[in-house]
Protein backbone atom coordinates (compact mmCIF):
# COMPACT_ATOMS: atom_id res chain seq x y z
CA UNK A 1 0.00 0.00 0.00
CA UNK A 2 1.26 3.22 -0.66
CA UNK A 3 2.16 6.16 1.56
CA UNK A 4 0.61 8.70 -0.79
CA UNK A 5 -3.41 9.25 -1.54
CA UNK A 6 -3.89 7.64 -5.11
CA UNK A 7 -7.03 8.34 -7.17
CA UNK A 8 -10.16 5.81 -7.81
CA UNK A 9 -9.73 4.25 -4.35
CA UNK A 10 -11.33 4.41 -1.08
CA UNK A 11 -10.28 6.60 1.99
CA UNK A 12 -11.40 7.05 5.46
CA UNK A 13 -12.06 10.41 6.46
CA UNK A 14 -11.60 10.78 10.57
CA UNK A 15 -13.96 13.97 11.39
CA UNK A 16 -13.39 16.00 14.27
CA UNK A 17 -16.48 14.49 16.23
CA UNK A 18 -14.18 10.92 16.26
CA UNK A 19 -16.48 9.62 13.50
CA UNK A 20 -15.47 7.21 10.13
CA UNK A 21 -16.55 8.45 6.60
CA UNK A 22 -15.15 6.29 3.92
CA UNK A 23 -15.07 8.60 0.59
CA UNK A 24 -13.97 7.32 -2.64
CA UNK A 25 -11.57 9.53 -4.12
CA UNK A 26 -12.50 10.44 -7.99
CA UNK A 27 -10.78 13.13 -10.18
CA UNK A 28 -12.57 16.00 -11.04
CA UNK A 29 -15.38 15.46 -7.67
CA UNK A 30 -16.18 17.34 -4.65
CA UNK A 31 -16.29 15.36 -1.34
CA UNK A 32 -18.40 16.64 0.95
CA UNK A 33 -18.09 16.31 4.43
CA UNK A 34 -21.54 17.55 5.94
CA UNK A 35 -21.50 20.48 8.33
CA UNK A 36 -17.86 20.47 8.04
CA UNK A 37 -17.39 22.00 4.96
CA UNK A 38 -16.83 20.29 1.17
CA UNK A 39 -13.40 20.12 -1.00
CA UNK A 40 -12.33 19.32 -4.11
CA UNK A 41 -10.58 15.56 -4.35
CA UNK A 42 -8.04 16.71 -6.53
CA UNK A 43 -6.48 18.79 -3.82
CA UNK A 44 -6.08 15.33 -1.32
CA UNK A 45 -4.37 12.82 -4.57
CA UNK A 46 -0.71 13.02 -4.19
CA UNK A 47 -0.57 13.63 0.02
CA UNK A 48 0.35 11.26 2.55
CA UNK A 49 -1.97 9.71 5.04
CA UNK A 50 -2.02 10.11 9.08
CA UNK A 51 -1.93 14.28 7.94
CA UNK A 52 -4.56 16.13 9.45
CA UNK A 53 -6.52 18.40 6.88
CA UNK A 54 -8.10 21.70 7.30
CA UNK A 55 -10.48 22.59 4.88
CA UNK A 56 -9.92 26.64 3.97
CA UNK A 57 -12.07 29.06 3.22
CA UNK A 58 -13.24 29.95 -0.33
CA UNK A 59 -12.54 33.48 0.20
CA UNK A 60 -9.16 33.09 1.32
CA UNK A 61 -7.38 33.34 -2.63
CA UNK A 62 -4.05 33.78 -1.66
CA UNK A 63 -4.18 29.74 -0.86
CA UNK A 64 -3.05 27.47 -3.55
CA UNK A 65 -5.28 24.35 -2.83
CA UNK A 66 -8.46 23.91 -0.33
CA UNK A 67 -6.72 21.87 1.66
CA UNK A 68 -4.14 22.90 4.57
CA UNK A 69 -2.16 20.34 6.72
CA UNK A 70 -2.43 21.28 10.22
CA UNK A 71 1.29 21.22 11.87
CA UNK A 72 1.93 19.35 15.11
CA UNK A 73 2.81 22.60 17.47
CA UNK A 74 -0.88 23.45 16.37
CA UNK A 75 -2.99 20.19 17.57
CA UNK A 76 -1.09 19.93 20.55
CA UNK A 77 -1.09 23.79 21.73
CA UNK A 78 -4.11 22.85 24.20
CA UNK A 79 -2.01 20.25 25.63
CA UNK A 80 1.08 22.03 26.02
CA UNK A 81 -0.41 24.43 27.56
CA UNK A 82 -2.45 22.56 30.46
CA UNK A 83 0.94 20.91 31.16
CA UNK A 84 3.21 24.15 31.81
CA UNK A 85 -0.04 25.32 33.68
CA UNK A 86 0.44 22.28 35.84
CA UNK A 87 4.24 21.98 35.92
CA UNK A 88 4.34 25.91 37.40
CA UNK A 89 1.58 26.11 40.01
CA UNK A 90 0.27 29.76 40.81
CA UNK A 91 -0.22 30.08 44.78
CA UNK A 92 -2.26 32.79 44.18
CA UNK A 93 -5.04 31.22 42.71
CA UNK A 94 -5.16 28.56 45.04
CA UNK A 95 -8.19 28.74 47.17
CA UNK A 96 -8.93 28.34 50.29
CA UNK A 97 -11.09 25.72 52.80
CA UNK A 98 -13.26 28.41 54.44
CA UNK A 99 -13.91 30.51 51.76
CA UNK A 100 -17.59 29.68 51.78
CA UNK A 101 -17.34 26.76 49.18
CA UNK A 102 -17.74 23.32 49.31
CA UNK A 103 -15.27 20.76 47.65
CA UNK A 104 -14.78 17.56 46.75
CA UNK A 105 -11.63 16.11 46.77
CA UNK A 106 -8.97 16.82 49.11
CA UNK A 107 -6.09 14.96 49.98
CA UNK A 108 -4.53 14.01 53.46
CA UNK A 109 -3.17 17.59 54.71
CA UNK A 110 -6.65 18.68 53.57
CA UNK A 111 -5.54 21.06 50.62
CA UNK A 112 -8.17 21.10 47.83
CA UNK A 113 -7.34 19.34 44.60
CA UNK A 114 -10.47 20.34 43.02
CA UNK A 115 -13.96 22.41 43.09
CA UNK A 116 -17.49 20.74 42.86
CA UNK A 117 -19.96 22.31 40.31
CA UNK A 118 -22.98 21.41 42.43
CA UNK A 119 -24.05 24.87 43.30
CA UNK A 120 -23.88 26.03 39.26
CA UNK A 121 -27.33 25.91 37.61
CA UNK A 122 -26.72 24.57 33.62
CA UNK A 123 -29.32 27.24 31.75
CA UNK A 124 -29.50 28.10 28.50
CA UNK A 125 -29.26 31.60 28.76
CA UNK A 126 -25.68 31.45 29.60
CA UNK A 127 -24.69 31.54 26.25
CA UNK A 128 -25.89 34.83 25.06
CA UNK A 129 -25.01 33.97 21.12
CA UNK A 130 -28.11 32.90 19.63
CA UNK A 131 -27.99 29.95 16.80
CA UNK A 132 -28.93 32.55 14.20
CA UNK A 133 -25.82 34.82 14.43
CA UNK A 134 -23.32 31.54 14.97
CA UNK A 135 -25.23 30.40 11.34
CA UNK A 136 -24.34 33.86 9.72
CA UNK A 137 -20.91 33.66 11.44
CA UNK A 138 -20.71 29.89 9.85
CA UNK A 139 -21.55 31.53 6.14
CA UNK A 140 -18.90 34.08 6.95
CA UNK A 141 -16.26 30.77 6.90
CA UNK A 142 -13.21 32.61 8.84
CA UNK A 143 -11.07 30.99 10.62
CA UNK A 144 -12.09 27.64 9.33
CA UNK A 145 -14.22 27.18 12.76
CA UNK A 146 -11.29 28.59 14.91
CA UNK A 147 -12.26 32.22 15.76
CA UNK A 148 -16.19 31.14 15.64
CA UNK A 149 -15.25 28.73 19.15
CA UNK A 150 -13.25 31.79 20.55
CA UNK A 151 -16.80 33.88 20.16
CA UNK A 152 -18.69 30.93 21.66
CA UNK A 153 -16.52 31.10 24.74
CA UNK A 154 -16.41 34.53 25.52
CA UNK A 155 -20.18 35.23 24.93
CA UNK A 156 -20.99 32.76 27.60
CA UNK A 157 -21.51 34.45 31.32
CA UNK A 158 -20.98 31.90 33.29
CA UNK A 159 -17.28 30.11 32.10
CA UNK A 160 -15.75 31.33 34.87
CA UNK A 161 -17.76 29.19 36.94
CA UNK A 162 -16.80 26.21 35.86
CA UNK A 163 -14.54 23.77 36.82
CA UNK A 164 -11.11 22.87 35.00
CA UNK A 165 -12.96 19.22 33.66
CA UNK A 166 -16.03 21.04 32.99
CA UNK A 167 -14.40 23.95 30.88
CA UNK A 168 -12.06 21.37 28.75
CA UNK A 169 -15.25 19.42 28.38
CA UNK A 170 -17.35 22.27 27.34
CA UNK A 171 -14.17 23.24 24.75
CA UNK A 172 -13.45 19.87 23.77
CA UNK A 173 -17.34 19.71 22.44
CA UNK A 174 -17.82 22.91 20.20
CA UNK A 175 -14.95 21.92 19.10
CA UNK A 176 -15.76 18.98 17.43
CA UNK A 177 -18.81 20.44 16.36
CA UNK A 178 -17.26 23.50 14.55
CA UNK A 179 -13.78 22.70 14.00
CA UNK A 180 -13.92 22.13 10.22
CA UNK A 181 -10.80 19.40 9.83
CA UNK A 182 -10.68 16.09 9.01
CA UNK A 183 -7.52 13.20 9.61
CA UNK A 184 -6.84 10.97 5.96
CA UNK A 185 -6.44 7.34 6.71
CA UNK A 186 -5.41 4.10 4.91
CA UNK A 187 -8.99 1.78 4.65
CA UNK A 188 -8.04 -1.34 6.12
CA UNK A 189 -10.29 -3.84 7.71
CA UNK A 190 -9.79 -2.90 11.30
CA UNK A 191 -11.42 0.41 9.86
CA UNK A 192 -13.58 -0.89 7.40
CA UNK A 193 -15.30 -3.21 10.23
CA UNK A 194 -15.55 0.13 12.61
CA UNK A 195 -17.91 2.27 9.86
CA UNK A 196 -19.71 -0.67 9.49
CA UNK A 197 -20.77 -1.26 13.41
CA UNK A 198 -20.52 2.34 13.91
CA UNK A 199 -21.79 4.58 10.81
CA UNK A 200 -23.47 1.75 8.56
CA UNK A 201 -26.01 -1.30 9.26
CA UNK A 202 -24.25 -3.55 11.63
CA UNK A 203 -26.43 -6.45 10.36
CA UNK A 204 -24.32 -6.54 7.47
CA UNK A 205 -21.72 -8.22 9.50
CA UNK A 206 -23.67 -9.72 11.93
CA UNK A 207 -22.39 -7.46 14.48
CA UNK A 208 -19.01 -7.93 14.15
CA UNK A 209 -16.47 -6.01 16.41
CA UNK A 210 -12.69 -5.15 15.36
CA UNK A 211 -11.42 -7.12 18.56
CA UNK A 212 -13.43 -10.47 17.62
CA UNK A 213 -12.44 -9.84 14.19
CA UNK A 214 -8.93 -9.94 15.24
CA UNK A 215 -9.27 -12.48 17.85
CA UNK A 216 -10.93 -14.86 14.62
CA UNK A 217 -7.68 -14.07 12.79
CA UNK A 218 -5.64 -14.93 15.55
CA UNK A 219 -7.22 -18.44 16.18
CA UNK A 220 -7.61 -19.70 12.55
CA UNK A 221 -4.09 -19.33 12.01
CA UNK A 222 -4.41 -16.80 8.91
CA UNK A 223 -0.35 -16.43 7.63
CA UNK A 224 1.38 -16.21 4.24
CA UNK A 225 2.79 -19.40 2.97
CA UNK A 226 5.53 -20.14 1.14
CA UNK A 227 5.22 -21.49 -2.55
CA UNK A 228 7.62 -24.29 -2.14
CA UNK A 229 5.87 -25.44 1.51
CA UNK A 230 4.22 -28.59 0.95
CA UNK A 231 2.51 -31.60 3.21
CA UNK A 232 1.13 -35.23 2.91
CA UNK A 233 -3.10 -35.22 3.52
CA UNK A 234 -4.09 -38.76 4.59
CA UNK A 235 -6.18 -40.27 1.93
CA UNK A 236 -4.06 -38.99 -0.85
CA UNK A 237 -1.61 -40.36 -3.26
CA UNK A 238 0.30 -36.79 -3.98
CA UNK A 239 1.64 -33.78 -2.06
CA UNK A 240 -0.50 -31.17 -1.63
CA UNK A 241 0.19 -26.81 -1.14
CA UNK A 242 -0.26 -25.48 2.39
CA UNK A 243 -1.76 -22.36 2.57
CA UNK A 244 -5.33 -23.32 1.82
CA UNK A 245 -8.45 -22.12 3.68
CA UNK A 246 -12.20 -22.92 3.68
CA UNK A 247 -14.57 -20.14 4.28
CA UNK A 248 -17.91 -19.23 5.13
CA UNK A 249 -18.64 -15.84 5.29
CA UNK A 250 -22.16 -14.24 5.29
CA UNK A 251 -20.69 -11.21 6.25
CA UNK A 252 -20.52 -9.62 2.74
CA UNK A 253 -17.43 -10.49 2.50
CA UNK A 254 -15.64 -8.86 5.66
CA UNK A 255 -13.90 -12.88 6.97
CA UNK A 256 -12.67 -12.88 3.35
CA UNK A 257 -10.66 -9.37 3.80
CA UNK A 258 -9.72 -9.71 6.85
CA UNK A 259 -8.17 -13.35 5.43
CA UNK A 260 -7.08 -11.91 2.41
CA UNK A 261 -5.09 -9.63 4.47
CA UNK A 262 -3.27 -11.53 6.55
CA UNK A 263 -2.05 -13.28 3.93
CA UNK A 264 -0.91 -10.31 2.05
CA UNK A 265 -3.04 -10.88 -0.81
CA UNK A 266 -5.70 -8.04 -0.66
CA UNK A 267 -4.33 -4.67 -1.61
CA UNK A 268 -3.09 -4.72 -5.30
CA UNK A 269 1.02 -4.38 -5.19
CA UNK A 270 2.22 -1.20 -7.63
CA UNK A 271 3.58 -3.45 -10.10
CA UNK A 272 0.27 -5.42 -10.49
CA UNK A 273 -1.05 -1.90 -10.94
CA UNK A 274 1.13 -0.51 -13.37
CA UNK A 275 0.53 -3.89 -15.41
CA UNK A 276 -2.96 -4.49 -15.28
CA UNK A 277 -3.98 -1.63 -17.63
CA UNK A 278 -1.69 -3.38 -20.16
CA UNK A 279 -4.39 -5.20 -21.94
CA UNK A 280 -6.28 -1.87 -23.00
CA UNK A 281 -3.90 -0.64 -24.87
CA UNK A 282 -3.84 -3.83 -26.86
CA UNK A 283 -6.48 -4.08 -30.23
CA UNK A 284 -9.36 -5.19 -30.12
CA UNK A 285 -10.93 -8.79 -30.59
CA UNK A 286 -7.14 -10.61 -29.97
CA UNK A 287 -7.14 -13.15 -27.44
CA UNK A 288 -4.06 -12.53 -24.90
CA UNK A 289 -2.83 -15.48 -22.06
CA UNK A 290 -0.38 -14.77 -19.33
CA UNK A 291 2.89 -16.66 -20.11
CA UNK A 292 4.00 -16.19 -16.41
CA UNK A 293 2.97 -19.07 -13.83
CA UNK A 294 2.40 -17.93 -10.18
CA UNK A 295 2.13 -20.79 -7.99
CA UNK A 296 1.97 -18.44 -5.08
CA UNK A 297 0.56 -14.67 -4.92
CA UNK A 298 3.20 -13.58 -2.53
CA UNK A 299 5.37 -15.09 -5.47
CA UNK A 300 6.73 -12.10 -7.72
CA UNK A 301 6.15 -11.58 -10.97
CA UNK A 302 9.27 -10.67 -14.29
CA UNK A 303 9.95 -7.22 -14.75
CA UNK A 304 9.16 -7.34 -18.22
CA UNK A 305 5.61 -6.30 -19.66
CA UNK A 306 3.30 -9.15 -20.08
CA UNK A 307 -0.72 -8.95 -20.94
CA UNK A 308 -3.05 -9.65 -18.35
CA UNK A 309 -4.85 -12.93 -18.62
CA UNK A 310 -8.73 -13.77 -19.19
CA UNK A 311 -10.94 -12.49 -16.77
CA UNK A 312 -13.03 -15.77 -17.54
CA UNK A 313 -10.08 -18.06 -16.44
CA UNK A 314 -7.38 -16.32 -14.53
CA UNK A 315 -4.44 -18.18 -13.26
CA UNK A 316 -5.66 -19.62 -9.82
CA UNK A 317 -2.79 -19.94 -7.57
CA UNK A 318 -1.77 -23.09 -5.49
CA UNK A 319 -1.30 -21.66 -2.13
CA UNK A 320 -2.26 -18.93 -0.26
CA UNK A 321 -5.92 -19.37 -1.40
CA UNK A 322 -9.28 -18.65 0.13
CA UNK A 323 -12.14 -21.00 -0.80
CA UNK A 324 -15.48 -19.17 -0.12
CA UNK A 325 -18.64 -21.50 0.49
CA UNK A 326 -21.54 -19.49 -0.57
CA UNK A 327 -25.41 -20.91 -0.89
CA UNK A 328 -26.98 -18.55 -3.65
CA UNK A 329 -25.82 -18.66 -7.17
CA UNK A 330 -22.92 -16.08 -6.64
CA UNK A 331 -21.25 -15.07 -3.48
CA UNK A 332 -22.30 -12.25 -1.83
CA UNK A 333 -18.85 -10.32 -1.23
CA UNK A 334 -20.17 -6.62 -1.28
CA UNK A 335 -17.32 -5.13 1.07
CA UNK A 336 -14.62 -6.16 -1.38
CA UNK A 337 -15.23 -3.43 -3.48
CA UNK A 338 -13.48 -1.34 -0.59
CA UNK A 339 -10.67 -2.70 -1.61
CA UNK A 340 -11.00 -2.55 -5.70
CA UNK A 341 -12.18 -6.03 -5.98
CA UNK A 342 -15.32 -6.69 -8.03
CA UNK A 343 -16.18 -10.56 -7.61
CA UNK A 344 -18.80 -10.91 -10.91
CA UNK A 345 -16.15 -9.11 -13.13
CA UNK A 346 -13.16 -9.60 -11.34
CA UNK A 347 -9.77 -7.45 -12.53
CA UNK A 348 -6.76 -9.89 -13.47
CA UNK A 349 -4.10 -7.43 -11.98
CA UNK A 350 -5.72 -7.61 -8.21
CA UNK A 351 -4.42 -10.54 -6.35
CA UNK A 352 -7.76 -11.69 -5.34
CA UNK A 353 -8.56 -12.31 -9.12
CA UNK A 354 -6.14 -15.55 -7.80
CA UNK A 355 -6.36 -16.49 -4.58
CA UNK A 356 -10.35 -16.31 -4.19
CA UNK A 357 -11.69 -19.09 -5.09
CA UNK A 358 -15.76 -19.49 -5.23
CA UNK A 359 -18.18 -22.79 -4.90
CA UNK A 360 -21.60 -22.94 -3.63
CA UNK A 361 -23.48 -25.57 -1.47
CA UNK A 362 -24.55 -27.27 -4.41
CA UNK A 363 -21.25 -27.55 -6.37
CA UNK A 364 -19.92 -29.41 -3.55
CA UNK A 365 -22.15 -32.03 -2.52
CA UNK A 366 -23.99 -32.39 -5.69
CA UNK A 367 -22.18 -31.22 -8.41
CA UNK A 368 -23.98 -33.62 -11.05
CA UNK A 369 -27.15 -30.98 -10.35
CA UNK A 370 -25.76 -28.09 -11.38
CA UNK A 371 -25.98 -27.18 -14.84
CA UNK A 372 -22.54 -24.88 -14.28
CA UNK A 373 -20.74 -28.52 -13.55
CA UNK A 374 -22.24 -30.36 -16.53
CA UNK A 375 -19.44 -30.12 -19.36
CA UNK A 376 -20.49 -28.49 -22.63
CA UNK A 377 -20.73 -30.06 -25.72
CA UNK A 378 -16.90 -30.72 -27.51
CA UNK A 379 -16.87 -29.79 -31.22
CA UNK A 380 -14.22 -30.39 -33.57
CA UNK A 381 -11.96 -28.14 -34.92
CA UNK A 382 -13.37 -28.21 -38.74
CA UNK A 383 -16.75 -27.43 -37.45
CA UNK A 384 -15.34 -24.48 -35.17
CA UNK A 385 -13.61 -23.09 -38.14
CA UNK A 386 -16.89 -23.09 -39.66
CA UNK A 387 -18.64 -20.66 -37.31
CA UNK A 388 -18.63 -17.18 -36.79
CA UNK A 389 -16.47 -15.34 -34.51
CA UNK A 390 -19.13 -14.31 -32.02
CA UNK A 391 -20.10 -17.92 -31.68
CA UNK A 392 -16.95 -19.46 -31.46
CA UNK A 393 -16.04 -17.00 -28.60
CA UNK A 394 -19.10 -17.84 -26.80
CA UNK A 395 -18.29 -21.64 -26.79
CA UNK A 396 -14.30 -21.14 -25.49
CA UNK A 397 -15.91 -18.77 -22.73
CA UNK A 398 -18.38 -21.52 -21.72
CA UNK A 399 -15.54 -23.94 -21.92
CA UNK A 400 -13.03 -22.19 -19.40
CA UNK A 401 -15.68 -21.75 -16.81
CA UNK A 402 -16.24 -25.53 -16.90
CA UNK A 403 -12.44 -26.12 -16.44
CA UNK A 404 -12.60 -22.95 -13.65
CA UNK A 405 -15.32 -24.55 -11.70
CA UNK A 406 -14.49 -28.14 -12.15
CA UNK A 407 -10.89 -27.09 -10.99
CA UNK A 408 -11.87 -26.20 -8.02
CA UNK A 409 -14.69 -28.36 -7.21
CA UNK A 410 -12.25 -31.49 -7.66
CA UNK A 411 -9.84 -29.29 -5.40
CA UNK A 412 -12.15 -28.65 -2.69
CA UNK A 413 -14.04 -32.35 -2.67
CA UNK A 414 -9.82 -33.47 -1.85
CA UNK A 415 -9.94 -32.11 0.80
CA UNK A 416 -6.37 -31.24 2.56
CA UNK A 417 -7.47 -27.55 3.76
CA UNK A 418 -5.45 -25.74 6.77
CA UNK A 419 -8.48 -24.10 8.46
CA UNK A 420 -11.93 -23.48 8.48
CA UNK A 421 -13.54 -20.17 9.48
CA UNK A 422 -17.58 -19.92 9.50
CA UNK A 423 -19.58 -16.76 10.22
CA UNK A 424 -22.99 -18.07 9.53
CA UNK A 425 -26.84 -17.89 10.56
CA UNK A 426 -27.05 -21.38 9.73
CA UNK A 427 -26.52 -23.94 12.84
CA UNK A 428 -23.19 -24.82 12.91
CA UNK A 429 -23.62 -28.64 13.18
CA UNK A 430 -25.19 -28.76 9.33
CA UNK A 431 -21.45 -27.52 7.87
CA UNK A 432 -18.94 -28.94 10.64
CA UNK A 433 -20.52 -32.24 9.07
CA UNK A 434 -19.61 -31.61 5.37
CA UNK A 435 -16.59 -29.54 5.73
CA UNK A 436 -14.29 -30.85 9.03
CA UNK A 437 -13.35 -34.17 6.95
CA UNK A 438 -11.92 -31.32 4.28
CA UNK A 439 -9.52 -30.57 6.87
CA UNK A 440 -5.94 -31.85 7.40
CA UNK A 441 -5.14 -32.56 10.67
CA UNK A 442 -4.26 -30.26 13.60
CA UNK A 443 -6.27 -27.74 11.23
CA UNK A 444 -7.79 -25.14 13.31
CA UNK A 445 -11.65 -24.66 13.44
CA UNK A 446 -13.35 -20.86 14.26
CA UNK A 447 -17.31 -20.21 14.25
CA UNK A 448 -18.52 -17.06 14.97
CA UNK A 449 -22.23 -16.33 16.07
CA UNK A 450 -23.58 -13.51 17.55
CA UNK A 451 -24.59 -15.18 20.48
CA UNK A 452 -23.84 -17.82 22.80
CA UNK A 453 -26.44 -20.85 22.23
CA UNK A 454 -26.08 -22.30 18.82
CA UNK A 455 -21.92 -22.39 20.09
CA UNK A 456 -22.92 -23.94 23.35
CA UNK A 457 -24.92 -26.21 21.44
CA UNK A 458 -22.19 -27.29 19.34
CA UNK A 459 -19.98 -27.53 22.17
CA UNK A 460 -22.08 -30.37 23.68
CA UNK A 461 -21.90 -32.60 20.62
CA UNK A 462 -18.28 -32.51 20.74
CA UNK A 463 -18.13 -33.12 24.56
CA UNK A 464 -15.79 -35.78 25.94
CA UNK A 465 -19.02 -37.49 27.40
CA UNK A 466 -20.43 -37.50 24.02
CA UNK A 467 -16.99 -38.83 22.64
CA UNK A 468 -16.56 -41.53 25.19
CA UNK A 469 -20.01 -42.98 24.50
CA UNK A 470 -19.59 -42.85 20.50
CA UNK A 471 -16.36 -44.72 20.83
CA UNK A 472 -17.12 -47.50 23.33
CA UNK A 473 -20.57 -48.11 21.36
CA UNK A 474 -20.04 -46.66 18.09
CA UNK A 475 -23.58 -46.51 16.27
CA UNK A 476 -24.41 -48.14 13.25
CA UNK A 477 -22.62 -45.67 10.18
CA UNK A 478 -25.73 -46.22 8.37
CA UNK A 479 -27.51 -44.60 10.26
CA UNK A 480 -25.40 -41.69 10.97
CA UNK A 481 -26.56 -38.72 11.65
CA UNK A 482 -28.82 -39.29 14.53
CA UNK A 483 -30.10 -37.26 17.34
CA UNK A 484 -27.44 -38.41 19.62
CA UNK A 485 -24.70 -38.21 17.35
CA UNK A 486 -25.73 -35.33 14.34
CA UNK A 487 -22.14 -35.15 14.23
CA UNK A 488 -18.78 -37.50 14.32
CA UNK A 489 -17.58 -35.91 18.28
CA UNK A 490 -14.09 -38.04 17.40
CA UNK A 491 -13.51 -34.92 14.91
CA UNK A 492 -12.99 -32.42 16.91
CA UNK A 493 -11.26 -31.71 20.02
CA UNK A 494 -11.01 -29.35 22.98
CA UNK A 495 -13.81 -26.76 21.70
CA UNK A 496 -13.63 -23.94 23.56
CA UNK A 497 -15.98 -20.50 23.50
CA UNK A 498 -14.36 -17.13 23.37
CA UNK A 499 -15.68 -13.80 23.67
CA UNK A 500 -13.93 -10.37 23.58
CA UNK A 501 -14.74 -6.87 23.90
CA UNK A 502 -13.33 -3.78 24.08
CA UNK A 503 -14.94 -0.97 27.07
CA UNK A 504 -13.55 2.54 27.04
CA UNK A 505 -13.64 3.96 30.83
CA UNK A 506 -13.51 7.48 31.62
CA UNK A 507 -10.86 7.87 34.60
CA UNK A 508 -11.13 10.38 36.73
CA UNK A 509 -10.70 11.14 40.42
CA UNK A 510 -13.88 9.84 41.57
CA UNK A 511 -15.44 9.64 38.35
CA UNK A 512 -14.12 6.60 36.87
CA UNK A 513 -17.27 4.28 34.87
CA UNK A 514 -17.72 3.50 31.85
CA UNK A 515 -18.68 5.74 28.82
CA UNK A 516 -22.76 5.82 28.84
CA UNK A 517 -22.54 5.76 25.13
CA UNK A 518 -20.97 2.82 24.45
CA UNK A 519 -21.90 0.38 21.68
CA UNK A 520 -25.13 -2.14 22.51
CA UNK A 521 -26.00 -4.44 20.42
CA UNK A 522 -24.40 -8.17 20.31
CA UNK A 523 -21.83 -9.56 22.05
CA UNK A 524 -20.35 -11.71 19.62
CA UNK A 525 -18.91 -15.15 20.71
CA UNK A 526 -16.50 -17.85 18.72
CA UNK A 527 -15.81 -21.45 19.15
CA UNK A 528 -12.74 -22.99 18.21
CA UNK A 529 -11.68 -26.02 18.11
CA UNK A 530 -8.92 -28.10 16.53
CA UNK A 531 -9.37 -30.92 13.72
CA UNK A 532 -7.91 -34.41 15.24
CA UNK A 533 -7.72 -37.70 12.78
CA UNK A 534 -9.18 -40.95 14.52
CA UNK A 535 -7.09 -43.70 14.91
CA UNK A 536 -8.21 -46.74 12.61
CA UNK A 537 -8.58 -49.91 14.74
CA UNK A 538 -8.40 -51.06 18.49
CA UNK A 539 -5.18 -49.00 20.22
CA UNK A 540 -3.76 -51.70 22.83
CA UNK A 541 -0.73 -51.57 25.32
CA UNK A 542 1.46 -54.44 25.26
CA UNK A 543 4.80 -55.04 27.62
CA UNK A 544 5.22 -55.99 31.34
CA UNK A 545 4.47 -53.44 33.43
CA UNK A 546 5.86 -53.42 37.00
CA UNK A 547 4.62 -51.15 40.03
CA UNK A 548 7.57 -49.64 41.83
CA UNK A 549 7.73 -49.36 45.10
CA UNK A 550 7.88 -46.60 47.53
CA UNK A 551 10.85 -47.16 49.31
CA UNK A 552 12.52 -48.61 46.36
CA UNK A 553 12.38 -44.66 44.04
CA UNK A 554 13.67 -43.47 47.61
CA UNK A 555 16.90 -45.32 47.74
CA UNK A 556 17.79 -44.55 44.24
CA UNK A 557 17.35 -41.19 44.46
CA UNK A 558 20.06 -41.22 47.32
CA UNK A 559 22.13 -43.30 45.68
CA UNK A 560 22.08 -40.97 42.79
CA UNK A 561 22.64 -37.97 44.91
CA UNK A 562 25.21 -39.78 47.30
CA UNK A 563 23.19 -37.79 50.09
CA UNK A 564 20.82 -38.57 52.66
CA UNK A 565 17.13 -38.23 52.91
CA UNK A 566 15.95 -34.67 53.43
CA UNK A 567 15.04 -33.47 57.00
Amino acid sequence: MSYLIQPNIFVALRLPSDSLNVVNIKLNTTISLGKYGSFLANDLVGRPYYYTYEILDETDKNAQSGLRIVPASELYADIKDEESSISEPDDERSVSQNDGEQYEIMDQCGEVLARTNRNIIDDVRSQTMTMDEIEALKAEGRGSGKNLIDRILKSHSALDQKTAFALAKYTLRKTRKYYRRFTALPLDVSLLARWMLLEKDPTRIMEMSTEILALICSWSNMHFTPSNQQSYFPGSTSQTKSGRWLVVDETGGLIVAAAAERMGVLYPTGESESRGHAGDLLPSGEEHQLEADEECAGQSLSNKTIPSPSRDRPNLAQCNTITLIHANTQPNLSLLRYFNFDSANPEPSHPLAHCLKTISWLQLLSPEEDNACIEPEIVSQETLQNWKSGKRGNYHRKRRRWEKIKSVVDETQAGGFDGLIIASYMAPVTILCHLVPLLRGSAPVVIYSPSIEPLAKTVDYFSSTRRSVFLTEPPDPKLMPTDDFPVDPSLLLAPTIHTVRCRPWQILPGRTHPLMTGRGGAEGYIMTATRVLPAEGKIEAKGKFQRRKKGTRESEAIESTGQGPLP
